[in-house]
């Protein structure tokens, strides 16, 4: 099983031409992880957009269980799997690493060109 981390920084307008309006900064993160109830893929990951200020606007991870509401229509889940945009948290359904990344950069350039206009 590899231990290591994956990790690489796409910095102003070196991936999405949306970019170099602003000052934003993206990190992916993955590592292969024992397979468990919590990550049944066996992948922990972490992706991330960040503004210039280095305040967190959009992220995929799996690092921690969530609650979806409040009150007694709260809703938990086994699986990690979930995504933050702003202050709020939602799951995320993951199917396999592409799906993953595609899903990320999608909702990554429309963060991006709403920053831009």
């Amino acid at each position: 099983m590899t231990t290591a981390w994956t990790r690489f920084c796409l910095w102003t307008g070196s991936a999405l031409p949306s970019m170099a309006a602003k000052h934003v900064g993206s990190s992916l993160r993955s590592r292969e992880c024992d397979v468990t109830p919590e990550r049944p893929h066996g992948l922990r990951y972490s992706l991330t957009l960040h503004a210039e200020d280095g305040a967190r606007l959009l992220g995929f991870d799996n690092a921690h269980g969530i609650t979806e509401g409040s009150g007694p229509g709260a809703r938990t889940r086994i699986e990690y799997d979930h995504k933050h945009k702003g202050e709020r948290v939602r799951f995320y359904d993951y199917e396999d690493a592409g799906k993953l990344t595609e899903d990320f950069w999608a909702e990554a350039e429309t963060i991006l060109q709403k920053r831009s206009s």
